[in-house]
Formats: C-alpha cells, sequence, structure tokens
C-alpha cells in the first residue's frame, strides 16, 4: 500500500526537477544556451492549440534528435500544458533560463538540436519578440510583457510540468493539500477554510463555493456524490480544457477533498467529447492516481474511499446548467429540472450532489495548501483570488490569462493583450459568453469582478473575453451570440424556445433593413419577458447581449432603422460601395471583383453596378488610392 511518505520520497526525488522549472534568472546572455551544470529542460506546449500547428510532432522530432545525438544527459524533452500566449504558437520554454522560443516550425528542430543543444547557440530569430532586450538579455517568459502583469495561481503548473507524469504534479506539492486534509482536518475544517477565503464559483454568477459545499454536506442522504463540470460550451472559450490538458491532478485531488468535506465516495467529471486531449490526460491521471493508491477505497490507510468517473457531453450547451449536466450525466436528454429542489439535495441520481466547475476545484489545493490571507492578498474584498480567462477577438495577444479580481480591462487590452490589431481603435468588450454582454470602451478601466461585471450589463460567466474594435457591428454582435442561443436551447420552455426565436427574427430583420415599426422597443420588452419567465439560466441570461449593446449602442440600432445603414459597414443589406472621383482608372478593382459588377476604361473612373455589387469589399481592399466608399 503507498503510503504519505511514499510519496514525499517521491517529492524530495523530483526537487532537482522543480529547482531547474521555476529558476528565475535574469542574467542570461545570447551566448548562454545552457546553465553552468549543463542540465537543460525542454518544455513544448501540448495543448490543443499548439498541437493543430504541430506540436507533438515537433516534440517528437526534438526526442529523436536528442537520442540520436547521445545528449540525454544534458537534456530532457517534454510535453506540457498550455503557456497561454496560443497567438504566438507553437511555444517552446527552455528552463532553468526560461528562454521562449516562439512560432517553432517543424522544419525548425534540426537546428535547434544542432546550433542550441550541441553549438550551446541561442537562436535569436526563434525567439518570441519581446524576449530579447537593447541589452541583449533573454528575459525568463514570465518577464514578458504577456506574463508580467498576471498572477498564476490556478495556472501554475501550466507550461511547467509534463501533465501525463503525476510524479512531476507530486514534485509541485501536488496532494500534500490532500494529506493535510485527511491527517489534520474535520469535514467542518475544510469548508470553514473554503468560506473564510472567500471563493467564488468560477463558472458563473460566482456563489460562494463555501456554502455550496457546506449545504451539499448538511444535506441527508445514504450516498453523495460530487460532480466536476468541465462542459465548456461558450463560443470562444477554452480556460477548462486548458486545466485539464495542463494539470489534471489538481482537480482529481480537489474533488476528493470536496467529497471528504461533504461525505460524498463517488464523483463524475462532465467533459466535452469534442475535447479529446482533456480527456486523455484526464483518464491517464485518473490511472496513476489510482495505481498510487489515492483513488479507490481505504484512501492511504484512511477511512475515506473515493472512486472516480468521466462522462463524455455530446456538445450540447445547455448541459453546462446544473441540472442539465445531472439529466446527461444519468443518460436522459440534457434538459435542466426545475428548482427548488436543489443539486445539493437532490442530484445525480436524486441524492445529494456538490457540482463546481473546473476552475473552482483549480483553487481549492492552493487555498489549503497556503492559507485564508494568502489567498485572499490579491483579489478585491468580495471577489477574492484570480480568474482565468480565454482572451480572444481583435487583440494582438490571444490566448489564456489569469488576473487578479479587479485588475482592469485596460491591463487585460492593452498591457497584456498588446492592444487592438493594426493600431485601430478598441470598441467593446464581450464577456460572460452568449450568458453576458458588451461593455464599451468608456468602460476601459473598470474593474473586472462580479458585481462591477454586473453593473455594467454584463457577467463573468466561465471566463471568455473577446475584444471588439471599430469594425465590430453591435447589432450584428448581439445577433450571432442569439443565434447560438436559439440552436442551443432545450426546448422545454415556451419563453426561451419561442421568445429568443421571435428576439432572433427581430435582429435579422434590422440587420437586413426590414425593421418594423417599433422593432426596437419590441425587442426591449421581449427581451425583459424572456428574462423574468425562463425555467433556467440560459433563457434568463440569453437577452443580455440585446440588452447591452442596446444600453450602450442605440445609436447604431437607430441607423440600422432610421437610415437604413451599417455605421461598421458589416451588415451587406445595409452597405453601398461607390467609386470616387479620387479613382484614376488603374482597374485593379475590375480585376479583383468576383461578379464583374465594376466597370470603365484603363485611365477612365469606373463605376459600380450595385444591382450586380455582393457587398464583399476586395474592390477596397484592392484600391491603391483609397478611392472606393463604403456608406
Amino acid at each position: 500500500m503507498t503510503t504519505w511518505n511514499d510519496l514525499a520520497k517521491i517529492r524530495e526525488a523530483n526537487q532537482p526537477m522543480k529547482t531547474i522549472r521555476l529558476a528565475e534568472q535574469t542574467d542570461i546572455h545570447i551566448d548562454n544556451a545552457f546553465p553552468e551544470d549543463g542540465k537543460i529542460h525542454v518544455m513544448i506546449c501540448a495543448g490543443t492549440g499548439c498541437q493543430a500547428s504541430d506540436s507533438h510532432i515537433i516534440l517528437e522530432n526534438l526526442i529523436a534528435g536528442v537520442e540520436e545525438h547521445g545528449m540525454t544527459d544534458r537534456v530532457e524533452v517534454h510535453k506540457t500544458g498550455c503557456f497561454g500566449l496560443c497567438e504566438a504558437g507553437p511555444n517552446i520554454v527552455i528552463f532553468p533560463q526560461g528562454i521562449f522560443y516562439s512560432h517553432v516550425k517543424v522544419s525548425d528542430v534540426d537546428r535547434i538540436v544542432q546550433q542550441h543543444f550541441m553549438d550551446s547557440e541561442i537562436i535569436e530569430d526563434l525567439l518570441y519578440k519581446e524576449a530579447v532586450t537593447d541589452t541583449d538579455l533573454i528575459h525568463p517568459v514570465n518577464r514578458v510583457d504577456f506574463y508580467s502583469h498576471q498572477t498564476r495561481y490556478v495556472l501554475a503548473n501550466c507550461g511547467v510540468i509534463d501533465p501525463e507524469n503525476i510524479d512531476e504534479y507530486i514534485a509541485m506539492d501536488g496532494y500534500l493539500a490532500l494529506e493535510k486534509v485527511l491527517t489534520e482536518m474535520t469535514p467542518e475544517d475544510v469548508i470553514q477554510i473554503i468560506s473564510d477565503s472567500g471563493l467564488r464559483g468560477r463558472g458563473g454568477a460566482g456563489f460562494p463555493t463555501g456554502a455550496k459545499w457546506r449545504f451539499t454536506a448538511a444535506a441527508e442522504g445514504d450516498k453523495k456524490y460530487v460532480s466536476c463540470n468541465a462542459d465548456e460550451g461558450d463560443p470562444g472559450a477554452f480556460m477548462d480544457r486548458s486545466i485539464l490538458e495542463g494539470d489534471p491532478h489538481c482537480i482529481i485531488e480537489a474533488m476528493m477533498i470536496a467529497a471528504y468535506a461533504v461525505g460524498a465516495d463517488e464523483g463524475y467529471v462532465y467533459v466535452r467529447a469534442e475535447y479529446p486531449v482533456a480527456v486523455d490526460r484526464l483518464q491517464i491521471a485518473i490511472d496513476q492516481a489510482t495505481d498510487h493508491g489515492l483513488l479507490g477505497k481505504n484512501i492511504m490507510g484512511t477511512d475515506f474511499s473515493f472512486e472516480l468517473h468521466i462522462r463524455l457531453g455530446a456538445g450540447a450547451f445547455v448541459c453546462g446548467e446544473e441540472t442539465g449536466l445531472i439529466e446527461s450525466i444519468e443518460g436522459k436528454r440534457g434538459m435542466p429540472r426545475t428548482k427548488p429542489p436543489f443539486p445539493a439535495t437532490k442530484g445525480i441520481y436524486d441524492k445529494p450532489t456538490l457540482i463546481n466547475n473546473v476552475e473552482t476545484y483549480a483553487n481549492i489545493c492552493p487555498i489549503i495548501r497556503n492559507g485564508v490571507e494568502w489567498f485572499r492578498k490579491v483579489g478585491t474584498e468580495s471577489s477574492p483570488g484570480t480568474k482565468v480567462f480565454s482572451l480572444g477577438g481583435k487583440v494582438v495577444n490571444s490566448g489564456l490569462i489569469e488576473v487578479p479580481m479587479g485588475a482592469t480591462f485596460r491591463t487585460v487590452i492593452e498591457d497584456i493583450g498588446g492592444g487592438i490589431i493594426d493600431g485601430k481603435e478598441f470598441k467593446a468588450v464581450q464577456t460572460g459568453g452568449p450568458s453576458g454582454g458588451c461593455i464599451p470602451a468608456e468602460h476601459i478601466d473598470a474593474p473586472i469582478d462580479f458585481e462591477s461585471l454586473k453593473k455594467l450589463g454584463s457577467m463573468m460567466g466561465s471566463g471568455g473575453m473577446i475584444a471588439l474594435d471599430e469594425d465590430s457591428c453591435m447589432v450584428d454582435i448581439a445577433k450571432f451570440y442569439l443565434e447560438f442561443t436559439v440552436d442551443e436551447s432545450c426546448g422545454k420552455c415556451t419563453p426561451c424556445r419561442v421568445g429568443n426565436k421571435r428576439l432572433l427574427e427581430s435582429l435579422t430583420r434590422i440587420t437586413e433593413g426590414r425593421a418594423e415599426a417599433n422593432e426596437i422597443h419590441k425587442m426591449k420588452n421581449l427581451a425583459e419577458t424572456i428574462i423574468k419567465t425562463s425555467a433556467c439560466g440560459l433563457g434568463q441570461s440569453s437577452p443580455n447581449p440585446v440588452l447591452s449593446t442596446l444600453r450602450y449602442f442605440e445609436d447604431e440600432y437607430l441607423a440600422h432603422t432610421e437610415e437604413l445603414r451599417c455605421p461598421a459597414g458589416v451588415c451587406k443589406n445595409l452597405v453601398q460601395y461607390t467609386i470616387t472621383d479620387q479613382c484614376i482608372g488603374c482597374t485593379k478593382c475590375k480585376r479583383t471583383c468576383p461578379v464583374d459588377a465594376i466597370s470603365g476604361e484603363l485611365k477612365d473612373k469606373h463605376e459600380i453596378d450595385q444591382e450586380i455589387c455582393i457587398k464583399c469589399g476586395q474592390c477596397m481592399d484592392a484600391c491603391p488610392l483609397h478611392a472606393i466608399d463604403m456608406r
């Protein structure tokens, strides 16, 4: 039987690895590719995003190259989870210096082996653009601006450990929290420290985690379950996927602690089938934990037993709602139940059930290990800790980020995100996915926490964050999210099933220039009715993108309905391209037009046939003198 002492020996044996990967050196020069002891750890992002760009092939070829040249005593090559800077992938970070290679291709492998590993020379053209300063110093990865404004609690191990090696997780203090809980704390002690920490659910409205645990612990039942909601369905969201891919054991350990606290002996991780890498690594982690005696009966010789299973979701967004998730786990169609009763008293198979999402669980072990004061030293009074976001849209640095609660949108968009692509004007940020709202640029200095986002007409949600620029049509954005909601409605209640369909029809008429009288007024009334009368959180929040864009960008709605004009030039039915007197007759626009809608002779002003024009905009892109106007 594995003992706590056995885990301590694993932890001690792996201390050299931990030391190398957590080193923070700032005096590494261009001609110093190796530390003094000549040992380096090469970590290659093997997250879904980088694998899509062949990082798994790069990994295999680097391992083969190291072995071929007999360098296994000097170079260790490992896969790891997402580094966060997805825009620059595939990424390679070499410890202990933190040398950061980006946009690596399979064709770069040979010269990495030859020049860096064999000749001890850093390949400057592969370095991330911010990794070299005017003094030729190479900064560790956490000195790059993208990382320097972040606080990585949840993502601490992502990009640092091999997620398929339990010994590396143990070396990073993995399962110490579980040991502390099972040997020193009562279930009530555990619930109290989670309550005192102020941790709030990271998957939606921010319900206090400690309170949810206490309700489940108090519920009567001969059997209890814990569940992890990894059904991440928001467009553009990949936080939970990345955590599972990069640090799966932190979720297993946290679920065991939760089970001990509430009196459960069985758990389920409900994860999307579209996340095959996350599913595979989670299963590997479960098998390893079982082999080490950390899952099963009488764990580590105690009276505590816990079994953990994976359940695959079929991609229904509504199964992210906790009762819809429960129905799906039971093998039924994923349709939300009427509440009350709540899952804490009647959940999986009608037994008391605790449900938290991936990121919520990922906070548990650090809190147990480091204490309440450590956790609360960042964030705000009512929203302590950090929040992980998937930052996308029109920012330069799209990727996975983690910032203290209370950080401003300016910090995220400008400092971490690098500003808007092509220097265009920041217009708005969309948070909370289809259930959230659009916040305009005037609130760029607003803090990001649960209460602040609610006041602004949005919500935290699971953590999707999409930056929009001056070319974004806010009516079209609202339409996009409502199209998603209409497709994902389970159809159980009329307000959501029918109401959202009618709301989408109104938006379609507006974007096509067919708005009816009082269309905007009718939309507001319908949206408020849907919120008040829908059966579950999906319907109750589905009008948020519409209401928030109406609140901040009503002038754009009026331009569509009264002037039959799309200010951003996105809604094709409301756009017209014309050639101005600046035209010199170079014929570039004519040659580019895919439908031959442009006529005119060489050196003569050209004309666009509006009946034929398909509003594709290729003529405007081709014109060297900007002689084509869009209105």
